[in-house]
């Protein structure tokens, strides 16, 4: 019950030290050792906890940010359903340099808002035209100087599970990236870190451990994240399952990472996540974009040769329905028939042992592409020197980095 009610709880010093700790290593197995209830915990002034804290290296630092599009401007109702969620954090918004109306934001939340003067501030005028669109996301990962980043779109709010309990994608999230991931053997009873699972009969003692998850992937119900032509033949058909559970994706296997709803240890793989791909005449909805799907294909392929973990499942949000299929089905047509090249090249790519950085890792997935790739398509050649330019900007604008101030 008090696992449940924390977020009611001003004062925990009362309980006795043998109950304290075992509130605690519930509240971090049930996913909720949020940054506030970190701190109510640290508040008890108890040696027992801070030695806790420090064997279990936990770290609850924590960036969501949140981008915003051309047909977005009014943010009110979108703060608002995630407020009880996003208030305990500090957040970065991203203004769509494209986007020439006012934000309208409600008040009660900590945050820094970057709009295009704050972009060609930090990353100059000619850098700042990769940032419209969906990508402007991306900006927010540059400035952020947090471990942990939450991105969420904004046309996404707060699911609610089975129970009919809110989730919150956040807690989540962290304990996705907090917990060690097992990419080199399938463990067929889920993430056996989450409460109620452990390692199946026959799983090798020597993986066991695992290993550091880099990202963890959120779902979402309502809208399924289909392609252009799915969804235009199945335009009724909505996601209303919610599957309690996690898993590791395995190493060697690549999977259509989104934007829409993850998380990332920014510390360890963040340059990684780039804008580089552009279809020629791509749009504002999300099924007429491929950036971020070609993003993750290059952060799987860093992960598994660093040796990091990816996460899929929880947590779930609720996406409200966005565009019209049949309209975006041209502007798509043409990162439908890419993926048919992009997968297999990017299930051959072998990184070599010079490459030790994540900064490594991309520079030579870049090279790759450009070698293997460019000749076909100017596309790829635009896209491995985007990703060449992009780990050049991720070094240079380094902790220099200011908040907009204003």
């Amino acid at each position: 019950s008090a696992v449940h009610n924390l977020s009611n709880i001003t004062d925990l010093s009362p309980l006795p030290d043998h109950i304290l700790i075992e509130l605690f290593l519930r509240t971090l197995r049930a996913g909720k050792l949020t940054e506030r209830v970190l701190k109510l915990f640290i508040a008890t002034g108890k040696d027992e906890v801070f030695s806790l804290i420090q064997a279990l290296n936990i770290q609850v630092t924590v960036t969501p940010v949140l981008p915003t599009r051309a047909l977005r401007p009014d943010l009110t109702s979108f703060m608002n359903e995630w407020r009880t969620i996003f208030s305990r954090f500090h957040l970065i918004i991203v203004k769509d340099p494209d986007l020439k109306e006012e934000l309208k934001i409600p008040e009660g939340f900590n945050l820094d808002v970057y709009k295009k003067p704050d972009i060609d501030r930090v990353v100059g005028t000619s850098t700042s035209t990769i940032f419209s669109g969906y990508s402007c996301r991306y900006f927010g990962y540059l400035v952020s100087r947090k471990k942990y980043i939450i991105s969420v779109d904004d046309d996404c709010y707060p699911a609610k599970d089975n129970k009919g309990i809110l989730v919150d994608a956040v807690a989540q999230h962290i304990t996705n990236l907090t917990t060690p991931a097992t990419p080199f053997f399938f463990n067929t009873l889920y993430d056996p870190f989450t409460e109620g699972a452990d390692f199946v009969r026959g799983y090798p003692f020597s993986l066991r451990s695992g290993v550091q998850c880099a990202l963890s992937c959120g779902l979402w119900l309502n809208l399924a994240d289909y392609d252009a032509p799915t969804q235009a033949l199945k335009p009724e058909e909505r996601n209303s399952r919610y599957v309690d559970a996690v898993l590791t994706v395995p190493a060697r296997t690549l999977m259509p990472i989104s934007g829409i709803n993850i998380a990332f240890n920014r510390e360890v793989i963040g340059p990684a996540l780039l804008p580089s791909l552009r279809l020629g005449g791509e749009g504002k909805f999300r099924w007429e974009t491929m950036e971020d799907i070609w993003s993750g294909m290059c952060v799987k392929v860093v992960c598994d040769h660093l040796g990091h973990g990816v996460k899929t499942g929880m947590p779930y949000v609720w996406r409200n329905d966005r565009g019209d299929a049949i309209a975006s089905l041209r502007k798509e047509w043409e990162g439908v028939k890419l993926m048919e090249e992009v997968v297999p090249f990017f299930q051959s790519v072998r990184l070599s042992r010079e490459a030790k950085t994540t900064e490594d890792c991309v520079a030579e997935v870049a090279n790759v592409v450009k070698e293997q790739l460019g000749s076909k398509d100017p596309m790829f050649a635009r896209a491995a020197k985007a990703m060449v330019d992009w780990v050049k900007l991720w070094k240079s604008v380094g902790s220099s980095t200011s908040s907009p101030g204003a």
